[in-house]
């Protein structure tokens, strides 16, 4: 394609002169042009801070690129509403508790505020989410992998969805852990949206390629999301590579770090504004023993953690996929789905609810800590085992003591265990915003506390020779079962990452590391999809990576099999009246051109603003003049066959850029392929699963 040819070195003074008094004369004539209308209140005024925007914008720019703006903003304001939602969250829950704990003596009405409470507000989460926005349910992250994917799905990113998300998710969030919901996923989508809107900003006020702009905010966004949940900048980049991108690029990593760091700090400083610390720390406090956090024989107890952790990951994706294959096939649960989504939503929150009343099987759950609390109290580096069985020795917080209210820790770790495997599976059938993530963690963080509970109990009854194994910490054990847990159910390594800037214990990197490569290693075989694979699929979505995990013969598929109807083309002697047509039926930016309509030999393309031009000159002059007299036919860089399989076609598209392919046999056009198309091909081929 053609391109201006680049300035001289010796002009660049002269040109920066020029451009300081174009943008000089475009602020006069800004100004004039308010002054003139006598319709516009306060013509003077507006004028002036039309100016003084314009003058603000030539001095950041000449600093760096309007973007890194954007970047800024993006990480600052994702961490504003990060820290609002958490406020707001924690105002919610002490009420219900502050309610719960006057109404004691009553144990019929403390059991209707403890379920009637969450019941009612995961009904107003799913009702409202339903008849404002119905595309805020869910956690968000398969949609935001979709986009990134190079399909474009404008609805999950308008303003209503947003605020629909952000009110809907306080509620759900309010709930509590008994329905055991978070807030990552629907949380990175609210990014992105945020990032949509910054980058049209930017795209208006610096004149740039708006398509690779939005492309690279909302890569950003997606490392923002994880960063401001957490204050975790570096974990966040990498699950922005791990788990949204099927191709991260390199240009994006500076980006991401910067704007990731901006949401972080941001995060942080809000924590210590509110009074939660005197200086930015970690999420987590932790008190890990620094001269021997662990012994070297225990490497190999990590080791089993990872496969034990491993293990049970496979056996709960297994559940998380039959009951959202049940959900999809069964008709009541359809019907409810999709008619009565609050009344379901409020009927599984009042049953698990029920199940975690704290005079009844709850406080065999420690049902009334919060997702922190619960996380906080398992990283705990005291043995509960051994100062259980000493009664003069108190456990000291109160969240501990929850764990000890049956009697037994390790009893109520059981318990915990067996109960929130199938209520978890259960709530990730509620239609309303939520998050998968922390619960998960939570949960491995709860199976590596068991582990190391025994390990502790065992060392401390003298099975093991001397006192080499006397000072065993649990919390290591659960520190590592979280990161190697949630890594297998969302086959990532950046949990690993997470857990030690969560709680800033690097001193248990390589056993956590290695725990987590096990438990990857586990739940990959066999290429089962993992959690938010599940959810493309179960919802459908044209995203590749997905459906290779499904059925790895789908993305083998030759694109002459799948391709549509024959495109819009012109022969290299078409007049205006084939090319008026061929503007009118067809939105393409790039229209093949052929040598005849008979031959359909391929000689390459015209651009859309070409014919366009062609048709204004045909207009002005009376000769009719054929369309390779005037446009120019450019050539194409990229052609496909039709043996060629829709993996190799969706993988030209997302690495060379193109928007346009064309499949040609042995020269002749056979069609051309564009990522509407290609959104269309994959969702033929997810039907077929």
């Amino acid at each position: 394609m053609k391109s201006p040819e680049e300035p001289a070195g010796g002009e660049t003074v002269g040109e920066n002169d020029d451009w300081e008094q174009g943008n000089q004369s475009d602020t006069s004539y800004n100004k004039i042009l308010l002054l003139a209308d006598p319709w516009k209140p306060c013509r003077r005024s507006r004028a002036t801070v039309k100016a003084g925007l314009l003058k603000l914008r030539c001095c950041l720019g000449s600093l760096c690129g309007m973007e890194w703006y954007g970047f800024a903003a993006l990480g600052i304001l994702t961490a504003i509403l990060s820290f609002l939602m958490d406020f707001s969250v924690t105002k919610l829950l002490r009420a219900h508790q502050w309610l719960y704990v006057k109404l004691e003596g009553h144990s019929l009405l403390q059991f209707f505020c403890w379920t009637l409470y969450p019941a009612c507000l995961c009904a107003v989460a799913s009702s409202f989410s339903h008849n404002i926005c119905p595309f805020s349910t869910g956690s968000g992250i398969p949609e935001v992998r979709t986009m990134l994917a190079g399909i474009e799905m404008p609805h999950y990113l308008s303003l209503t969805n947003m605020f629909t998300k952000f009110l809907g998710l306080i509620c759900t969030l309010a709930a509590g852990s008994t329905i055991f919901l978070g807030k990552v996923g629907p949380f990175v989508h609210l990014s992105t949206m945020v990032g949509a809107y910054l980058s049209n900003l930017c795209t208006l006020v610096q004149a740039n390629n708006k398509e690779e702009a939005a492309g690279e905010m909302l890569v950003v966004s997606a490392a923002v999301g994880v960063a401001s949940c957490f204050g975790a900048p570096i974990s966040g980049v990498l699950f922005s590579v791990e788990v949204m991108c099927s191709h991260f690029a390199l240009r994006h990593y500076c980006p991401c770090f910067f704007s990731a760091a901006c949401g972080a700090l941001t995060f942080r400083l809000f924590s210590v504004w509110s009074g939660d610390g005197v200086t930015p720390q970690a999420l987590f406090k932790t008190n890990f023993p620094s001269a021997l956090p662990f012994y070297p024989l225990e490497i190999l107890l990590f080791a089993f953690l990872g496969l034990l952790c491993g293990a049970v990951s496979c056996c709960y994706l297994f559940c998380h996929r039959w009951i959202l294959h049940f959900t999809k096939t069964n008709p009541i649960f359809i019907k409810m789905l999709t008619t009565e989504k609050g009344l379901y939503s409020g009927t599984v929150a009042f049953l698990l609810a029920s199940l975690t009343f704290p005079p009844s099987a709850g406080q065999y759950m420690a049902s009334q800590l919060t997702m922190k609390q619960l996380l906080t109290s398992l990283l705990d580096s005291r043995q509960w085992s051994s100062q259980s069985h000493n009664a003069s020795v108190q456990l000291g917080p109160e969240p501990l003591l929850e764990w000890s209210s049956s009697g037994s820790p390790v009893l109520s770790l059981a318990v915990f265990l067996l109960m929130k495997m199938w209520m978890l599976v259960l709530a990730c059938t509620l239609p309303l915003p939520a998050g998968y993530f922390m619960p998960v963690f939570v949960y491995g963080a709860a199976l590596g506390r068991l582990l190391g509970e025994g390990v502790a109990y065992v060392s401390s009854t003298g099975l093991t020779s001397g006192q080499q194994w006397a000072s065993i910490n649990p919390g290591g054990y659960a520190l590592a079962g979280a990161a190697a847990f949630s890594g297998a159910v969302t086959h990532t390594l950046s949990p690993a990452l997470l857990a030690l800037e969560l709680t800033g214990q690097f001193s248990h990197a390589v056993p956590i590391l290695l725990a987590t490569l096990l438990a990857n290693a586990l739940a990959r075989s066999g290429h089962r999809p993992s959690f938010y694979d599940a959810l493309s699929i179960s919802k459908r979505l044209p995203h590749l990576p997905s459906l290779v995990k499904a059925c790895p013969r789908l993305p083998s598929t030759p694109v002459g099999q799948v391709l549509g109807a024959n495109s819009v083309q012109l022969q290299k002697a078409a007049v205006s009246v084939e090319v008026q047509h061929a503007v009118n039926t067809s939105t393409h930016t790039q229209i093949p051109v052929v040598d005849s309509h008979e031959s359909q030999v391929l000689l390459g393309f015209v651009l859309r603003s070409e014919l366009l031009m062609f048709l204004r000159h045909c207009t002005a002059e009376t000769l009719e003049k054929h369309l390779d007299e005037v446009c120019c036919i450019y050539p194409t860089s990229v052609l496909l066959s039709p043996h060629n399989t829709v993996q190799e076609a969706h993988s030209i598209l997302s690495l060379v850029g193109v928007q346009t392919l064309f499949v040609a046999d042995r020269g002749r056009l056979v069609g051309i392929i564009t990522w509407p198309e290609m959104k269309r091909i994959l969702e033929d081929l997810a039907k077929e699963i």
